[in-house]
């Protein structure tokens, strides 16, 4: 019996040396997964902010817009009278004329 002890008492200790390398294989595949999986650091993002928020500057600018087109003086349609109408056409047609003698003369 003292030999089956014997034989016990090693294999205890060859457990136990055993479990230590495993203990250490699964450290050092535990380093290794994060070294080689690619694992970058987390990036850091702004805030997000509620969609209230993104609206707040639209309808600011939509106001600041609607008070300027208010705000425009529109000018008071300019309008000529038929006297000063008849007086460019009959200069335009004294020039036509006078452009149409020249090119006569010159063919």
């Amino acid at each position: 019996m003292a030999n089956l002890s014997g034989v016990v008492q090693q294999l205890k200790q060859e457990r136990d040396r055993v479990e230590k390398q495993l203990s250490g294989l699964n450290a050092a595949l535990a380093a290794f997964v994060g070294v080689y999986r690619g694992i970058q650091p987390a990036r850091r993002r702004g805030k997000k902010s509620s969609a209230a928020k993104h609206q707040a500057p639209v309808a600011a600018q939509k106001v600041k817009q609607s008070a300027k087109a208010k705000s425009r003086v529109t000018k008071p349609k300019r309008t000529m009278s038929l006297a000063a109408r008849r007086k460019i056409a009959s200069a335009q047609r004294a020039r036509w004329a006078a452009r149409k003698a020249e090119q006569k003369k010159s063919a």
